[in-house]
């Protein structure tokens, strides 16, 4: 392996359909500490990003802002930059899917592909919306579940028994856009030929490589390889690569109408950044001295190159990228990565995030609040580790840790021992220190992303010279004798050491390094020098405070749900667009009092018979036996929903208490109660309540 390593580092492409999350910013920072760790080491390194600008979903919301999908995803784009530079995310280049970059070299590495025989043609059945003149993909096609009949459940998978299905396995499907009754209707498309055997026997030896380009790293962590022999023992499907007009992305050349699905220009886009960044020249002159190359984008990515090529993604796209993306560039031509590294999710105080539910963590919220961002990534890269597991943010958790470990340990040994130093001046030190031990430990755990043990090891370090300082005691010696020298001995000691561990946080904490470098008056730290002493007569500048403490009123703040939330929780939308923004597509209507809740009468009501309503198409007349001895005539909208003979005999709730109202085709003598979407179109459906066995009629829902 060269002296100097060069390497081509990215992170997951974010959909273009909104604002960073929580989980986005812990997978930059995850990128941004390795990155900054190699290049203390002088390694050449391009960090580049991009926004994954295409799909349906975009095309959908696009539309429904009113805006073209380029403006659409531009604007999203424009937001991205806040986020990054406040948690000092430093990548070198941020691109977009939507460029001409990414259309060409999509467009060549399909060229390759069919030309090396792995491109097919296949004629397909799926859902057509009529209204809306097009192929619904899965999320927008919506059904009762074959398996186990929960109704409003999505085309590839049932959110209530957890089944898997095809959308033409659906009861009663319907499009999730407009309500309308899909038709199964053909088209030809394009499939990738994942399961050729040439195909198949490449990606079970890349997938199962521990030695990826000579390098002693294995490609895939050990739970990614086991998981990826559990597909090739399932066997390989080939992949469907096409979808029809009108589609926001990449036409397929040769083939009007016809699109790359989304997934395929996606990671493509991981080297249409890259090209972006060499193209503007970027890659020769650059901030980062050790990313400057003379080379051209082609050069420096070629397959006989030895650049490393190391994405950080989660585990919800493993799929994608260690058996798709892989083939794709093998099969291409092109260099493959050399390590895909799999994150779990963050989770807060152990559950999913919900803003809603107050357990989210608002990245600009974050910052607003005056919350130092290094907080943050200290905080999760001391829960992170090389395995896929899941973090979990506990916000006493991150006050104690952060508290204690940075400003309680690390930053008290500078604070402390500055004190009794006169002008700041060091004196020789005759301790031998671990210094070098330390600072070799915590490179191999950069190196292996187990961030959480190298924090261990700092702090454990910290703890070693906190206890000798306190054991020592300078002021007990400097009281006996003002100029005492061991007191400034023991106190040289601690400057070198805060030295010391300045530079293995540098990776973590970028912006409190820089202030420590400025305080301890010596160049920037990198691995060569991290444990090279300042040395007898160097002169640290004056101590000014490095870092504050977290508040526990800033924490408070930060999970503090917006007044209107408070009173009207909504989930976020889907990425895919299938929900609304509110529950059950409307507002939570204001609250109100155990009192106002008891003037309404709920019963339990037996449905003794049920007929069409002559004269209209909307109402069914039910009559209703709710223990009285006399039945009650209600008119109910739900003829688009039931046919008078399934409601006979059934059960279901009541308004008992509801003024009579006169009405074309009689009295009303109260109301039943049913479930529906606020907005039709979105999900038609109508779903009278029906209690559990047992209930009888006349008993009070309470």
């Amino acid at each position: 392996m060269p002296a100097q390593r060069k390497l081509f580092v990215t992170t997951a492409l974010p959909y273009a359909n909104g604002k960073f999350h929580i989980g986005h910013i812990m997978e930059y920072i995850q990128a941004d500490i390795w990155v900054r760790f190699q290049r203390m080491q002088g390694h050449m390194v391009h960090f580049v990003g991009a926004d994954d600008a295409h799909g349906a979903p975009i095309m959908i919301a696009a539309e429904k802002a009113g805006k073209t999908p380029q403006a659409f995803v531009s604007e999203i784009a424009a937001g991205r930059q806040q986020y990054l530079d406040g948690f000092h995310i430093r990548f070198d280049n941020w691109h977009s899917t939507e460029s001409l970059e990414n259309t060409e070299l999509a467009q060549g590495i399909y060229r390759s592909l069919k030309a090396n025989g792995l491109v097919a043609t296949r004629t397909i059945e799926q859902f057509y919306d009529p209204v809306k003149g097009m192929f619904l993909p899965d999320r927008y096609i919506k059904g009762e579940c074959p398996n186990c009949h929960a109704k409003d459940q999505y085309g590839d998978a049932c959110e209530v028994c957890s089944s898997v299905y095809s959308p033409t396995d659906l009861i009663n499907p319907y499009s999730a856009l407009t309500g309308a009754k899909p038709e199964l209707r053909s088209s030809e498309h394009f499939f990738f030929k994942l399961s050729d055997p040439k195909v198949v026997d490449f990606l079970k030896g890349w997938t199962q490589d521990k030695d990826a380009d000579g390098t002693g790293v294995p490609r895939l962590q050990p739970e990614m390889a086991r998981k990826a022999s559990e597909w090739f023992e399932a066997g390989m499907n080939d992949w469907d690569i096409s979808r029809d007009a009108p589609y926001f992305g990449i036409e397929i050349p040769d083939a009007p109408g016809k699109y790359f699905y989304v997934w395929l220009d996606a990671p493509i886009g991981y080297l249409a950044s890259l090209k972006n960044h060499f193209d503007k020249g970027q890659a020769k002159n650059h901030w980062h001295e050790p990313s400057r190359t003379d080379q051209t984008f082609d050069e420096f990515i070629a397959k006989e190159n030895d650049v490393e090529q190391v994405h950080f993604i989660g585990k919800d796209i493993v799929y994608f990228h260690t058996l798709f993306w892989p083939a794709m560039l093998e099969f291409s031509g092109r260099k493959t990565p050399s390590q895909i590294n799999v994150h779990g999710f963050i989770t807060v105080t152990g559950e999913k995030m919900s803003k809603s539910r107050g357990t989210g963590i608002d990245p600009l919220k974050y910052l607003s609040l005056g919350m130092n961002p290094e907080w943050l990534r200290y905080y999760i890269a001391a829960k992170l580790n090389s395995k896929v597991e899941d973090v979990d943010f506990t916000a006493e958790d991150f006050m104690a840790r952060v508290n204690a470990d940075l400003i309680g340990k690390y930053v008290n040994i500078a604070s402390r021992a500055v004190k009794f130093l006169p002008g700041g001046q060091l004196v020789l030190s005759s301790r031998k220190p671990k210094a070098a031990l330390l600072v070799e430990q915590v490179k191999a755990l950069y190196e292996s992303r187990d961030y959480g043990k190298a924090l261990r090891e700092i702090m454990a370090f910290a703890d070693e010279v906190n206890l000798w300082f306190d054991s020592a005691a300078p002021w007990k010696l400097v009281k006996e004798d003002k100029h005492a020298p061991a007191a400034l001995e023991i106190c040289s000691e601690c400057i070198e050491m805060f030295k010391v561990m300045t530079a293995c946080l540098k990776p973590v904490l970028p912006a409190l390094a820089a202030e420590a470098e400025k305080f301890l008056a010596c160049a920037p730290l990198d691995w060569a020098n991290a444990a090279t002493p300042l040395g007898a007569g160097h002169t640290v500048g004056k101590y000014e405070h490095l870092m504050q403490r977290v508040d526990a009123k800033q924490l408070d703040a930060l999970f503090e749900l917006p007044a209107e939330a408070a009173a009207s929780p909504s989930p976020q939308p889907s990425p895919a667009g299938g929900r609304g923004s509110e529950p059950g597509g409307e507002a939570i209507a204001p609250g109100i009092t155990i009192d106002d809740f008891t003037k309404v009468d709920l019963r339990i009501a037996k449905i003794v018979n049920c007929e069409a309503v002559e004269g209209s198409t909307k109402l069914l007349r039910l009559t209703l036996d709710i223990g009285q001895g006399n039945d009650r005539n209600v008119f109910a909208g739900i003829a688009s929903a039931y046919r008078p003979e399934e409601l006979v005999g059934k059960f279901t709730v009541m308004v008992a208490n509801l003024a009579p109202r006169k009405m074309k085709f009689g009295t009303s003598e109260g109301m039943v109660l049913a479930a529906s979407h606020g907005d039709p179109k979105a999900n038609p459906g109508i779903f009278i309540l029906n209690p559990w066995p047992g209930a009888q009629p006349g008993m009070r829902v309470r």
